[in-house]
């Protein structure tokens, strides 16, 4: 079964082609091809490769929907084809980042489900709509593949209500207005994994998973669910993150409205784009320059790094505590897996938790590998994002009628 996977952003797309024979292996097969086009307003460049690691490099102009068909073009007709005709596409896997409470597993693509991402899109516009672009595309250049929708909200979909509902009125839970949770793809990819590690039953594992790239999120992950989650109606809950705020006190944005007479696209603007990392730093939202700024005596740049780990280990014990215990804690995505400095300075804050990292695996950052010392009472990983990976096995799954845990 030949898969390609597009996993839409709001400024990127990602997009991979796997072969998955009659099973699934128990280790991620590397993509036959892979490639990324990142989106700086209307300039697109575009990474492409056959085989491990990106090589080629291009640049596009035009619109989104024009780029992404030029880098599918290039996936039917280079040099060296991955399909010899696009037939030989067995099914297209799209993750959507919101599919509300209505959409909890992985579903095949119907003008019904089609509906559902489109009106779930004022819930996250930029990225919902992309996500229909691309269904629209394949469906365009592809004829009638099946297509696939892979949830990133499905993992946290049953949260219990304590967690999942806000303390405002309770008209707002009947308008919609709830916590969903982000990242979901790649927190249970996680937790299933360092399961695997271990050799051991995810659903004897206390579990808190930690998403930390751009975006940032935590997951508490009992008997295999998620029960806690620290994005919730939006991406913008929760920890502190390259440009995002995170959790702050909502009176702070009356008080802006009354105060600097903000709007309310102004005030999402300034939250989104121009806080976290970047707004504290006022450097940069990527945390390798922040650490670098900080090595050289930036006192803004220390003030972000020990925002950003006071509120990660914060997270971290509120995730502990609704666990009510730790067993694994897994560090992953771009700062979590490269970031040694995050991962000690967390873990120091973690001690009373029986937290105890080893500073040599740690200094390392080698995925797949336990970086706690053997006297720690909670073992901790730093395991690679595989959210692709996870989106092709999910279609696998479907449509050879496979649950998760018997492949």
């Amino acid at each position: 079964m030949k898969i390609l996977v597009l996993n839409s952003g709001s400024s990127s797309q990602k997009s991979s082609v796997y072969e998955i024979r009659d099973r699934l292996p128990d280790v991620p097969s590397a993509p036959l091809w892979e490639s990324r086009i990142e989106w700086d307003g209307d300039q697109a460049q575009i990474y492409i490769a056959s085989g491990p690691g990106l090589s080629g490099k291009s640049t596009a102009g035009g619109s989104r929907k024009e780029a992404t068909e030029q880098l599918l073009n290039h996936l039917l007709n280079s040099s060296s084809p991955i399909f010899r005709d696009k037939s030989e596409v067995s099914v297209v896997g799209h993750r959507i980042v919101n599919g509300g409470t209505l959409y909890k597993n992985p579903t095949p693509v119907t003008p019904e489900v089609r509906s559902a991402i489109e009106r779930m899109s004022i819930f996250a516009p930029l990225h919902n709509r992309a996500e229909l672009d691309g269904i629209e595309i394949v469906s365009k250049m592809f004829g009638p593949v099946s297509q696939v929708a892979v949830f990133d909200t499905g993992f946290h979909a049953n949260l219990p209500e304590a967690a999942a509902v806000y303390p405002g009125p309770y008209e707002w839970l009947e308008k919609g207005i709830r916590r969903f949770g982000f990242h979901g793809i790649n927190h249970e990819y996680c937790a299933r994994r360092a399961a695997q590690l271990l050799h051991k039953n995810i659903e004897s594992l206390k579990i808190v998973t930690c998403h930390l790239g751009n975006g940032c999120s935590l997951a508490a992950i009992r008997d295999g669910r998620s029960i806690d989650t620290t994005m919730g109606f939006t991406p913008l809950e929760g920890l502190m993150m390259g440009t995002r705020s995170g959790t702050i006190d909502p009176g702070i944005l009356t008080y802006l409205a009354r105060q600097d007479q903000l709007t309310g696209g102004e005030l999402d603007d300034l939250l989104n784009n121009k806080s976290g990392l970047l707004g504290i730093s006022g450097i940069s939202g990527d945390m390798r320059q922040i650490v670098s700024a900080m090595k050289e005596g930036s006192a803004r740049a220390k003030l972000a790094f020990e925002i950003f780990v006071h509120r990660l280990a914060a997270g971290i014990a509120s995730m502990t505590a609704a666990l009510n215990g730790l067993d694994v804690l897994v560090f992953s995505a771009g700062i979590g897996e490269n970031s040694p400095e995050i991962r000690a300075a967390t873990c120091a804050a973690l001690t009373f938790l029986g937290v105890t990292i080893d500073p040599e695996k740690n200094a390392v950052s080698v995925s797949e590998q336990d970086i706690s010392l053997p006297e720690s009472a909670v073992r901790m990983f730093i395991v690679r994002a595989q959210e692709d990976w996870a989106i092709a096995a999910a279609c696998w799954r479907l449509l050879s009628c496979v649950p998760p845990g018997l492949e």
